[in-house]
Order: structure tokens, then C-alpha cells, then sequence
């Protein structure tokens, strides 16, 4: 009975800290769009004031630069939220697993 409480409790555990990332995941993306689509407006009204057309002050690299790079930024905070890592996969983490335990089996034969 009490192994069972412990695995609910753990279950809950991780739900809560799984539920906390996914909050932090969506208030930076809200925040990455309100500060965004601010930085751009200003960015364009800075422009026009400087006597550039509608269509050369939004296409200007300045405009689309924080998008662009804060945005690197937020997509690895969601692949990291849901889990999604093309780099590292589960094959490869047993893998690694395997090679140290077969190491360390091997470390431990050559000292018996």
C-alpha cells in the first residue's frame, strides 16, 4: 500500500512540474508576442518618421531581427516542454546507457 501511495505521489509530482513548464512555455510565448508586436510598431512609426515609405520601414532587418532571434530562443524552450529532442532520442540515451554499464563491468573485471 505504501509503494502505491509513493508512485501517486511521484505520478502528481512530476503532472505539477510538467503543468508549471508548460505555463512558463505559454506566458513567454505571450510575452514574446506583446513585447514583439510593440518593438515592431515602434520600429515602423521611427521609420516612417524618417521619411521611409509604409513598405521599406517594415521590410527593414531591424524590424524582423528580435522575431527572429528570440524566437530561436522560444522554439528551443518548446521542444524542450514537449519533450521533442531531435538530437538526443531515447535509442540513443540506452545506448549510451549500455556502452558506460559495459565499461564499468569491464573497469570491474580487470580488478577481481
Amino acid at each position: 500500500m505504501e509503494i502505491m501511495d509513493y508512485a501517486k505521489g511521484n505520478k502528481l509530482k512530476r503532472a505539477k512540474k510538467h503543468v508549471a513548464e508548460l505555463k512558463g512555455f505559454y506566458v513567454h510565448l505571450v510575452v514574446y508576442l506583446a513585447v514583439n508586436v510593440f518593438i515592431t510598431t515602434a520600429k515602423i512609426v521611427r521609420n516612417l518618421g524618417n521619411g521611409e515609405s509604409f513598405v521599406e520601414a517594415f521590410w527593414d532587418f531591424g524590424t524582423f531581427a528580435v522575431w527572429l532571434f528570440w524566437g530561436i530562443g522560444l522554439l528551443f524552450h518548446g521542444l524542450k516542454v514537449f519533450s521533442y529532442n531531435p538530437f538526443f532520442k531515447k535509442d540513443w540515451e540506452d545506448r549510451q546507457i549500455r556502452r558506460y554499464m559495459e565499461k564499468e563491468k569491464r573497469e570491474a573485471e580487470k580488478y577481481k
